[in-house]
Order: C-alpha cells, then structure tokens, then sequence
C-alpha cells in the first residue's frame, strides 16, 4: 500500500485537509471524492496507478478530516475551494483532475468556469444532477425549513467493525481488508468511546435551491480540455438521473472534446470495486497526447 502524508491548510475560512501521494516534483494529479466519502477513498485506485503522480486529494468541507461549516454546503463553495486548491498546489499551471460521483460534477462544471485552469478532465459516474421543474421549488422549500427545524444526524457505532460490515452491505463487492480500511477513515472514536462518522450530518439537508441542469450545460460547453467519462455498466434502466437518450446525449454533446469508457463488473464506487482496470483507463487517458 503507497504511503499517503497530510497537510492542513486554511482555505477561504475552513480548515481543509488534503492527503498526497508521491513525490513533489512529479506531476501533479488531483482527485476530487464523492459526497458522503473521503479523500483515503482512492487508496486501492492510488495504489494500481503505474506512472509517477504528486497525487492531491482534499477532504471537502464538511468530509473527512476538513472542518464542518454552520451555513450549510453549497457547489459555489465547492468550485471556489477546488479554485483555491489548485492556486495552493499548481499555481499558474493546468491541471489534471479525476472527480467521482459528486466530485466529477464539481469537476466539470468548474472546468467550464476556468477552462484555462484544467488541461485533462475525467468523471467517474459525475454526469450531472437530475432534472428540476420550477413547480417542484414550493414542496423543496418546504422540506428544507423542516429539516432546518429538526436537523438530521447520524446513529454511532459501538465498533469499527461495524462500520465496515455496513460498508460491506452498501457494496456487496466491498472486500473485508477494503473495508476495514476504509472504517479507520470514514469513522473516528470520541471521547465517550463511541464511533462516529466523519461526515457532518447537515450534509443530508435538502438543498433548497433546485439544480438548473441548463447552467450546467452550458458551463460545460466552456470545457475546452480533453473529458472522459467513466460509467458502470449497471446503469439504472431508468437512463442517468432518468434521462432518455436524447436527454443523455445533451449532456454528452455539451463537451468539445469527449470520450467515454464503460467499466464493467462494478457499481458506483468503481474505485473500490476495479481499482487496477480503473487506474489503466485513467492513465491512458492521461498520458496521451
């Protein structure tokens, strides 16, 4: 297992940690985890990788080891600390950045904002949010000042174990070693000795403003890097975010220069799942001209 070191900087009033692997002058690779996971996620993928990378990988606020946030998590915040991260780590230079899940659309849509800013661009399953009508905005409204009233938080665990077998049962394909891995960072022991998860629970709160999939179409169509997709091929028969094709092939269409892979015998945590054949995409994609 590669040896990963941590570093906490102070990024636009938070706290943020950031864990690496690597050397500091080889090139630099930054991978951006999904919501409810942690930057130590990429461990079994950081561990297939061939080539020698400076690998970056931050705790978003709120995640991991980062420090939690009274006002809420909004993208705006997101994109504007994945900006100031690449000011602190490639000052002046394009990066490559791998998002998964919620980090892959953080990822594209910030590389429509700053295209300049990003020289190759992959999402693992981060294709975008669902589609919102303005008549759903009274009912989601609604829901957030309940939630507001009454806060949702997270059940403890008595051991790591059991934190891992519940890992295990959210991905049947999840190894115990994985698991148990995967436990010592998405948990920690408190002082009264029970075990919590890292995750602020205020991160399960509806987001009140609805997700306009047209913005984000159209920030992607500023992307002027390379992208790659990376989908399962256990997609919901539903389509993505219950697109039709048509609807999918908007998405697809927005970005200039775009390829797509599908992996197959994972599910959504496909860097758990296929580590090695995910690491050989990556890289060929990375490394090519």
């Amino acid at each position: 297992m590669k040896t990963s070191r941590s570093e906490f900087h102070d990024i636009r009033g938070i706290r943020h940690h950031v864990r690496l692997w690597g050397d500091t002058g080889s090139p630099a690779l930054f991978l951006l985890h999904g919501w409810m996971d942690v930057s130590a996620s990429f461990q079994f993928l950081v561990d297939e990788l061939k080539h020698d990378w400076r690998v970056i990988a931050p705790d978003w606020r709120g995640f991991g080891l980062s420090d939690w946030t009274r006002e809420g998590y909004w993208f705006q915040d997101y994109y504007a600390d994945l900006d100031a991260l690449l000011d602190l780590y490639t000052p002046g230079e394009p990066a490559r950045i791998v998002g998964h899940s919620m980090g892959g659309n953080i990822a594209c849509t910030y590389a429509g904002i700053r295209p300049a800013r990003v020289t190759k661009l992959a999402s693992l399953e981060g294709f975008g949010m669902g589609r919102a009508r303005a008549d759903m905005a009274p009912g989601r409204y609604q829901r957030w000042l309940e939630e507001l009233r009454a806060p949702p938080s997270f059940r403890p665990y008595t051991t790591f174990d059991a934190v891992a077998e519940r890992l295990m049962k959210n991905n049947p394909r999840l190894t115990r070693d994985k698991a148990d891995f995967l436990a010592q960072h998405w948990a920690r022991r408190t002082d009264s000795g029970e075990i919590v998860l890292n995750f602020d629970p205020r991160h399960k709160i509806v987001n009140p403003i609805l997700s306009r999939l047209e913005e984000l179409i159209e920030c992607w169509k500023h992307v002027t890097c390379p992208t790659l997709w990376v989908v399962t091929n256990e997609i919901d028969p539903r389509g993505w975010r219950k697109d039709t094709p048509t609807q999918m092939a908007e998405r697809k269409n927005a970005f200039r220069d775009f390829r797509e892979v599908t992996l197959a015998d994972c599910g959504h945590m496909m860097h758990h799942d296929q580590p090695e054949r995910l690491a050989a995409i990556i890289e060929a994609f990375l490394l090519r001209d």
